[in-house]
C-alpha cells in the first residue's frame, strides 16, 4: 500500500507541476502579509477557495516564481482515502526528490487545497514551516478548516484569507463588464447598464456556479449549497440531536435578511409548534451556523458587553441571492439585499461593524471603525425620494451622529441623483458607485 501510496502521489505531483493556471475571474480577496505564517483560506463551500488558490500560484508564476516551485496538490481523490498524518510526508519527500535543488535552497510555495481530509493536518502543516524552507497555503471545506481551529490547530502560525461570494465588482468582472474607469466618469448608457446588473446582482447573488444560470436552476443549486452546509458543517460535525430546531432557526434567518434576531423569540415561537429545545441549544446553533459561514451577525454599538448581550443581533446571509430562496413573501426585497450588500461589502474592507439604537429609538444600520480608526455612521435604503423616506433615514443619522460625535454620515441608496434637501455634513452615495469604491 506504501508502494502504490508513494507512487500514486509523485504521479500527481507530476501532474500538477505541469498543469497551467485555469483561466478564471480574478477575486479580490485580501491575502495577509505577515511572512513566516501559514495562510488559511476559509469560507463558505462553493465560494471559490480553490480558485482562489490557482490564482495565488498564477500571480507567483508572474512574480517570477519558476513553475517547478509552485506546487499545489489537491487531496480531493478517492484514491486518497484512509491517508495517514504521517503518510504526509510522502508529498514532501517525493517533491524534493523530484526537484532537489530546492530543498533548503529556493522557497518553494505548496497549495494544499482540503487538507482536512487527513486526520491530524495540523501538525505536519506546523512542522513543515519549522522545518522546510516553504511557503504555505492551506484550503478546505468549512467542515473541518474553521476560523477557530486554523487559530487553535496552527497556534499561532496561520491567518487567514476569508473568500466570499462574488462581490459586486466580481461579478461584473465575471461578466466582463467591470467599468475600467471611475464608476462617476461614465457615459448615461455604461451607467444604466451598472443600475440594471445591480439589481440582477441583488436579486441573484454573487456564488460563481450559479451567476447567469436559469431562475429555477439557481434556487435549487442555491437550496443545494444551504442543504450541505447544514448536514455537513452543523449536523455531522457537531453532533446536532434537534435538526427540526436547526432548520427552522436556519430558514428564518436566511428568510429575515437584516432583521434583528432573538434567541428568546425564537424559542417561544419554537415551544408554541410543539418543537422543545432550550436556549443555550440555540445559542450554540447560531455559532454553528456563523462557523459555517452560512449567516453573519452583527452586534450593537455599547461599550457595555451585559447590553451587548441582551439586545437582538441584526443577521445577514452570506450572500443576497439566498434572500429569495427562502423568503416566501414573494416581494423583491431590494432593500434588504442592498444592506446585506453592503455589510458583507463592509466586511471585505476588514471593518468592525455593530448597529446603532439611539436613546431617541432611532435605528441606524451600521457604525463602522475601519483598520485605520476611522468611524462612519452609514444607513442603506433602496428608495429614498419620499420625503418621508429621506425623514426617516435623516432622522435616524442625525440622532446617531449626536452619540458618536467621531463618526461621518453616509446614506447609501439605488437612487441615480443625490436628493434634495439633505443636510449638511450627510455624504450621499448611488450604491453602484460605493459597491465599486
Amino acid at each position: 500500500m506504501d508502494v502504490q501510496l508513494r507512487d500514486l502521489i509523485r504521479q500527481k505531483i507530476i501532474d500538477a507541476l505541469a498543469a497551467p493556471p485555469p483561466d478564471l475571474t480574478r477575486r479580490d480577496v485580501r491575502l495577509p502579509g505577515v511572512p513566516g505564517k501559514a495562510v488559511a483560506v476559509i469560507g463558505m463551500r462553493r465560494t471559490g477557495k480553490t480558485t482562489f488558490l490557482w490564482q495565488v500560484l498564477g500571480d507567483r508564476l508572474a512574480q517570477g516564481t519558476a513553475r517547478e516551485g509552485l506546487l499545489f496538490f489537491s487531496f480531493e481523490d478517492e484514491r486518497l482515502t484512509g491517508m495517514t498524518a504521517a503518510d504526509l510526508d510522502l508529498v514532501v519527500e517525493e517533491y524534493y526528490q523530484l526537484h532537489p535543488e530546492w530543498r533548503d535552497q529556493r522557497r518553494a510555495v505548496f497549495f494544499l487545497d482540503e487538507i482536512q481530509m487527513v486526520p491530524g493536518w495540523e501538525t505536519f502543516a506546523r512542522r513543515l514551516l519549522d522545518t522546510e524552507r516553504v511557503e504555505l497555503f492551506l484550503s478546505g471545506s468549512s467542515a473541518r478548516l474553521l476560523s477557530r481551529e486554523v487559530a487553535t490547530s496552527m497556534r499561532g502560525r496561520a491567518m487567514e484569507a476569508l473568500v466570499h461570494p462574488f462581490s459586486y465588482r466580481e461579478y461584473l468582472r465575471h461578466l466582463g463588464r467591470e467599468p475600467k474607469q471611475n464608476s462617476r466618469r461614465l457615459p448615461k448608457a455604461a451607467r444604466s447598464t451598472l443600475e440594471r446588473d445591480l439589481r440582477t446582482y441583488l436579486a441573484d447573488g454573487g456564488f460563481p456556479e450559479a451567476v447567469g444560470t436559469a431562475p429555477r436552476d439557481r434556487i435549487d443549486l442555491l437550496r443545494g449549497y444551504v442543504d450541505v452546509a447544514l448536514l455537513r458543517d452543523v449536523v455531522e460535525r457537531h453532533g446536532v440531536t434537534q435538526p427540526v430546531a436547526l432548520r427552522w432557526m436556519a430558514r428564518h434567518l436566511l428568510s429575515n435578511a437584516a432583521g434583528s434576531f432573538s434567541v428568546n423569540k425564537l424559542y417561544g415561537d419554537l415551544r408554541s409548534q410543539g418543537i422543545k429545545v432550550a436556549k443555550d441549544t440555540l445559542h450554540a446553533y447560531l455559532s454553528h451556523l456563523e462557523d459555517a459561514f452560512l449567516v453573519r451577525t452583527v452586534s450593537i454599538a455599547t461599550d457595555s458587553e451585559r447590553r451587548r448581550m441582551v439586545n437582538p443581533r441584526k443577521v445577514y446571509p452570506i450572500d443576497p441571492g439566498l434572500i429569495p430562496v427562502f423568503d416566501r413573501s414573494g416581494k423583491a426585497n431590494l432593500g434588504h439585499a442592498l444592506e446585506t450588500s453592503v455589510m458583507l461589502e463592509l466586511e471585505r474592507r476588514g471593518a468592525e461593524i455593530t448597529y446603532v439604537r439611539t436613546a431617541d429609538g432611532f435605528e441606524v444600520d451600521f457604525l463602522v471603525r475601519s483598520p485605520d480608526g476611522a468611524e462612519e455612521l452609514i444607513q442603506v435604503c433602496a428608495d429614498v425620494d419620499t420625503s418621508d423616506a429621506r425623514a426617516r433615514e435623516v432622522r435616524a443619522l442625525v440622532s446617531a451622529a449626536a452619540e458618536h460625535p467621531r463618526a461621518t454620515q453616509h446614506l447609501i441608496a439605488l437612487e441615480p441623483e443625490t436628493p434634495p434637501d439633505l443636510p449638511e455634513g450627510i455624504v450621499f452615495h448611488r450604491a453602484s458607485d460605493w459597491l465599486l469604491g
